[in-house]
């Protein structure tokens, strides 16, 4: 595993052993950022990033690579967040960042007092917790964190559908890749 494109490009990052943590692949993440970047290589700058269910911080250090400003990384598991921490050290990323060892929804509602609104947010809970993106979609739906433009992306495997709707947050794409896929989502 490794950073796709910008300041950290092709430097190596570390995951957990075992099957417990599924990074995002390398394919996926760089189809995701192409889509995010398509006709505006800058459209990262200065963007906020919440990356929920972080796990190896893969996604969220990808931003940051390609000019995110920040990125707060979300993930409840002791040994994840430990983890994103040795990722951001070992590529010397010392600023722009925040690391939450908590729950996502408990999370977002700490976020909501801060007055931190996301350019994007990124959720790719375990594949085997499907509850767990209906009851982040629909706290996200709610939520006063997001602005207008925010854009929500859901990573999930291809057979399993999220959602189209959770009140106001509607899919607005979805993109297949192999055995994954990314829904796109934008208030309406």
């Amino acid at each position: 595993m490794r950073v796709i494109a910008g300041k950290y490009r092709s430097r190596q990052l570390h995951s957990l052993p075992g099957l417990e943590l599924r990074p995002t692949a390398d394919r996926l993440r760089e189809t995701l950022f192409n889509v995010l970047t398509a006709g505006n290589p800058d459209a990262l700058q200065g963007s906020v990033w919440f990356d929920l269910y972080a796990g190896t911080g893969a996604v969220g250090i990808e931003a940051l690579s390609r000019g995110a400003s920040m990125v707060l990384f979300v993930e409840s598991d002791i040994h994840a967040a430990e983890l994103i921490r040795k990722n951001l050290a070992s590529l010397e990323i010392t600023a722009g960042f925040q690391v939450l060892q908590q729950d996502s929804i408990r999370a977002l509602r700490r976020l909501e007092s801060g007055g931190t609104h996301p350019d994007f947010v990124f959720l790719d809970p375990p594949y085997h917790a499907e509850k767990a993106y209906a009851t982040t979609l629909a706290a996200l739906a709610q939520s006063p964190l997001l602005k207008p433009a925010t854009l929500v992306i859901a990573e999930h495997q291809k057979r399993f559908d999220p959602g189209d709707q959770f009140e106001s947050l509607c899919r607005t794409r979805k993109l297949v890749q192999g055995d994954g896929a990314l829904s796109f989502y934008e208030r309406k």
